[in-house]
């Protein structure tokens, strides 16, 4: 197991008081990321056919670094290139303003997430500007919300994760960030405010994965009251 994989699964004493909160966050953050990837590619092929033709020579590119994105062993190629196609880093900042630079930068800031990479994942992500998708969007938002989690920052990540719950309310996105909300709400021993997160869960969406197993989380929240 490499360093960055010990730093990701080693859980700080306050988070196991919390219920394995940085175990739990790394099951989303792997889900979440790939769901961007998902949803990155289906969006790209939609808006491939809409491009002015400067952006369309960007989407063509961010195509081949979009491939390396998708195999683990390859994803620095996805960031840097390989010398004959730029990779997203490039992508973003040469064609700056176009929608393909707009999802390099989200492309970066999950692939700097699974690097471990916060504080440039940050940077990246902070570069994303909406673009009216009802689950891409709000995904974006959330991975600020992993970002400051895995930097402790919990206050910041309950403002992200709030924040992207919020937007474009659905079943696919809003509870699955309740959840993380819930988490940091715990990890900062507000255990009143984890409780109304859990339970916007199964009252608002309880049809979805999370409200199956959140009967747990909100028997823990009102225990620890």
């Amino acid at each position: 197991m490499s360093d960055n994989q010990k730093r990701h699964t080693a859980a700080p004493a306050h988070a196991k008081k919390s219920g394995n909160f940085i175990l739990e966050n790394q099951k989303s953050l792997v889900f979440i990321v790939g769901g961007i990837l998902v949803l990155v590619l289906l969006y790209i092929g939609y808006q491939r056919f809409y491009l002015a033709p400067r952006a369309e020579t960007a989407a063509d590119q961010l195509f081949k670094a979009e491939s390396y994105a998708s195999v683990d062993s390859l994803q620095q190629r996805a960031i840097d290139g390989d010398g004959s196609y730029p990779g997203f880093k490039e992508i973003a900042d040469e064609y700056e303003n176009t929608k393909s630079a707009n999802i390099a930068n989200a492309y970066l800031g999950g692939l700097y997430l699974r690097q471990g990479k916060y504080q440039e994942a940050i940077n990246a992500l902070e570069k994303y500007s909406n673009t009216g998708s009802v689950v891409l969007d709000p995904l974006v938002i959330g991975l600020l919300g992993d970002a400051y989690s895995e930097l402790k920052d919990y206050k910041k990540a309950a403002s992200y994760y709030k924040k992207a719950a919020e937007k474009n309310s659905n079943t696919f996105t809003s509870p699955l960030l309740l959840k993380k909300l819930g988490l940091v709400y715990e990890a900062q021993n507000d255990f009143k405010q984890a409780l109304e997160a859990y339970k916007r869960i199964q009252s608002d969406f309880p049809e979805s994965q999370e409200a199956s197993s959140i009967e747990s989380y909100i028997a823990r929240a009102e225990a620890r009251l």
